[in-house]
């Protein structure tokens, strides 16, 4: 037989029926067991990336009884959870020491929200942040009126720079003058009252009085 031959080469040998496969693993690492260790498992805190080698039934029976804590008090584990919330990474406080803060920050420490030098450095040119503030402090806006507000000044016969005190008097003046009741149902008088009421329900909601 001549076994240099290119057919000699191409057999093939069917295995016997029944015939378990070999696998190739390492012998299972539980005591008294020689079945192959197919599965992985932990090792233990402190050993990440660790494995053991076990076959199924043992593993099963290996993470029934795993505990990732075992050894740890409640306050240990207490804090490892709270770490945990930061991937065990270092964090600081935003509330930190004031003196510290000032020193890495002093521009965010004057600009806080709500400060006095925040509002003094926020470009406001239609003077919304001061509206706000006189309509809280029962003051008048610190502006020049627009357009409708002139309009409703003049209709009150008032000069752009009236006080509050002085529109609210004038409003109560021309409301005496030009009611109904006593003009007898004049109708100019009638339509010089509702203009009255209008200017200074504009002006009222401006906040100038």
């Amino acid at each position: 037989m001549n076994t240099n031959s290119k057919f000699f080469d191409s057999i093939r040998i069917r295995p016997k029926k029944g015939a378990e496969a070999k696998v190739d693993a390492p012998c299972c690492q539980w005591d008294g067991c020689t079945k192959p260790g197919t599965h992985r498992a932990p090792v233990g805190r402190m050993r990440e990336g660790e494995y053991l080698r076990f076959c199924i039934e043992h593993v099963r029976e290996y993470n029934k009884n795993f505990n990732y804590f075992s050894g740890l008090s409640d306050s240990e584990i207490a804090k490892f959870q709270r770490d945990a919330i930061t991937g065990h990474r270092p964090t600081w406080s935003t509330s930190a020491d004031s003196a510290t803060v000032a020193r890495s920050s002093p521009d965010m420490a004057r600009m806080r929200s709500g400060s006095a030098a925040y509002h003094n450095r926020i470009r406001d040119p239609f003077s919304f942040i001061n509206e706000a503030k006189a309509a809280t402090s029962g003051q008048r806006p610190q502006r020049k009126p627009r357009t409708l507000e002139m309009k409703a000044l003049a209709t009150l016969g008032l000069e752009p720079n009236s006080s509050s005190e002085k529109i609210k008097s004038r409003y109560k003046e021309l409301v005496k003058m030009h009611h109904p009741d006593a003009n007898g149902g004049d109708r100019a008088s009638e339509e010089r009252f509702r203009d009255v009421i209008q200017a200074y329900q504009l002006l009222k909601t401006a906040g100038f009085c």
